[in-house]
């Protein structure tokens, strides 16, 4: 379900080094290789890609294209070439680390926590602690306040089982008791809280479609009921990231595209975070929502290099 393209003979890390090596030294930068080559590589061909280069040429390959590029471009290819959990660690310390920490800010911690594997989870924790020399968890403590902050520790500090399985019973008794929790409105309590970090999400889907089924609406419906606040859109993130991924980054693609202005920020953190898990299925959920093409709405509000890199990840022939 990605719409990474990666060729079926794919040039030694060696060969990829010295193209992308050309492409940043002497007068001028040749964008469309680093595109090309970059563009084309999944996250363990990326990884040899940075070791070879430091290797052959005695510099971090992502300080130099720091060097070279530039503006919104130069961001979607480093989050790109960084190391997955790296990257995830660096945009949840700048989310914890802003100014104003709205939805959109914690909300980057949702998809981090709760649209990720278990163990990409886990990786994440351990590369916040080796870059910020704390836990996720504490600056989590330390930026958000209370009650959010209670659901966001929760989730970052869970460690999920990672197969497929599901009981049947305790998904239809756990989507009482998240029904019962929810229609008083006390959406904090500790066994809403509980049951959102500690299943699988196969047992928490399972969950969501009895809640539906058992009390004729969606749980996300019945925590919208209870009110706009923080607590409440926080929570319906947590379960749309748990129970459908592909709708929420639709979503957020169509909200950093859609109106007055672009907000590159979470535009490039969507495509470049999904490109390898989910984009397809994303492509589908966005033409549900907003009755249009994602690949004619990135081209439209994108342009140059940039646009170039990102119809590259979702597949496009450049």
């Amino acid at each position: 379900m990605a719409t990474l393209r990666v060729p079926e003979v794919v040039p030694s890390p060696t060969q990829d080094c010295e193209k992308l090596r050309d492409a940043v030294q002497g007068l001028g930068t040749d964008e469309e290789a680093i595109i090309w080559i970059l563009g084309h590589r999944n996250a363990s061909q990326r990884k040899k890609i940075r070791e070879t280069y430091q290797q052959l040429y005695n510099e971090s390959l992502i300080d130099r294209l720091n060097s070279e590029l530039s503006g919104d471009f130069r961001k979607a290819v480093i989050l790109w070439t960084t190391d997955p959990p790296e990257r995830d660690a660096k945009l949840a310390n700048e989310a914890l680390k802003a100014n104003k920490k709205g939805m959109k800010q914690l909300q980057v911690i949702v998809e981090i926590t709760c649209a990720s594997s278990p163990n990409h989870l886990q990786e994440v924790r351990q590369a916040y602690c080796s870059i910020f020399d704390c836990s996720l968890e504490e600056d989590i403590v330390s930026a958000v306040p209370l009650p959010l902050r209670k659901i966001l520790v929760a989730v970052a500090s869970s460690y999920r089982y990672d197969k497929e399985l599901v009981d049947t019973k305790v998904a239809n008794a756990e989507a009482a008791k998240l029904h019962e929790v929810i229609k008083s409105k006390k959406l904090d309590q500790d066994d809403i809280i509980l049951i959102l970090s500690t299943r699988n999400f196969h047992q928490l889907r399972a969950t969501f479609a009895c809640y539906n089924q058992n009390f004729g609406n969606s749980i996300d419906q019945d925590i919208k009921s209870c009110g706009n606040g923080d607590l409440e859109s926080l929570l319906r993130v947590v379960i749309k990231c748990i129970d459908t991924p592909e709708k929420h980054f639709a979503e957020v693609i169509g909200e950093a595209i859609i109106g007055f202005g672009t907000d590159e920020d979470s535009l490039t953190r969507a495509i470049v975070a999904r490109a390898e898990i989910d984009t397809m299925r994303i492509r589908g959920e966005y033409f549900n929502i907003f009755k249009t093409n994602l690949d004619g709405a990135v081209t439209g509000d994108t342009s140059g290099d940039y646009k170039d890199f990102l119809m590259t990840l979702l597949g496009a022939r450049i």
